[in-house]
């Protein structure tokens, strides 16, 4: 009960022109319903599909309950959670990449595909929190920030052009589709973090890119990203629930 009280008498203190805590508050609750959504819709598919709006039911789950810590972090300190963020990345992120393998198993997806993708947004989101909370002075931002932004690219390159791209094409269809939609939500939607990471740091980029207010951008952008990754793979459960019926 004085746990509850005492969340109550955090969220009566935002002041209504705090639009980083409306986004936190807009955000966790936004995906807290696609979560509930996602679950709730498992029973209606086959199992080779469940996983994938289930893997969708978690990834928004995870971030839920992050920003419920985020949007109480903020009321208090009025200062941007980056430890609770980077948590909730480093679960939630692999998981957006184990859904191209969940999707293209169709097509004969091996799990090193899955590894590998699982690596490269590990170490892409490591060194982006070195860069941004441990080693944010002098050169070490733009170091651990090129760092991160390869491993982001690589990421981008194997989707697009990869072997995840030609397993895409080889099960065609609404499979190739639902790939190519989930490319760029990566492309377009992800590049908003490394553009965040820049406007959070200090480097060179600084003339190009002003420092501070990137929680609502990042805000924004979790909650598109994951309930819109989640909503293309249920679109595609569906469909091939359709035809399997």
């Amino acid at each position: 009960m004085k746990t509850f009280l005492s969340l109550v008498d955090v969220t009566s203190k935002l002041d209504p022109t705090d639009y980083v805590g409306f986004t936190f508050f807009v955000g966790c609750m936004a995906m807290m319903a696609a979560s509930a959504f996602f679950f709730l819709s498992l029973n209606q598919f086959d199992k080779k599909w469940r996983t994938s709006v289930l893997v969708s039911g978690l990834i928004t789950f995870i971030a839920a309950v992050h920003y419920f810590y985020m949007r109480d972090y903020w009321a208090v300190n009025m200062e941007s959670p980056t430890f609770f963020r980077y948590v909730d990345w480093i679960l939630t992120v692999p998981l957006m990449c184990v859904e191209f393998y969940l999707i293209l198993k169709v097509a004969g997806a091996k799990k090193s595909l899955m590894w590998k993708m699982i690596f490269f947004s590990v170490i892409m989101l490591v060194t982006g929190y070195f860069g941004e909370a441990v080693y944010n002075t002098g050169s070490g931002p733009a170091v651990w920030g090129a760092i991160s932004g390869a491993a982001y690219f690589y990421i981008v390159y194997e989707i697009w052009l990869g072997s995840a791209k030609k397993l895409a094409v080889e099960a065609g269809g609404d499979v190739l589709q639902a790939h190519k939609i989930l490319c760029w939500f990566v492309l377009v939607g992800w590049a908003i973090y490394p553009l965040g990471y820049m406007m959070g740091t200090e480097g060179w980029y600084n003339s190009i890119l002003p420092q501070g207010g990137i929680d609502v951008v990042y805000n924004i952008a979790d909650a598109i990203n994951k309930i819109g990754f989640g909503l293309v793979i249920y679109a595609l459960a569906v469909k091939k629930n359709e035809v399997h019926n």
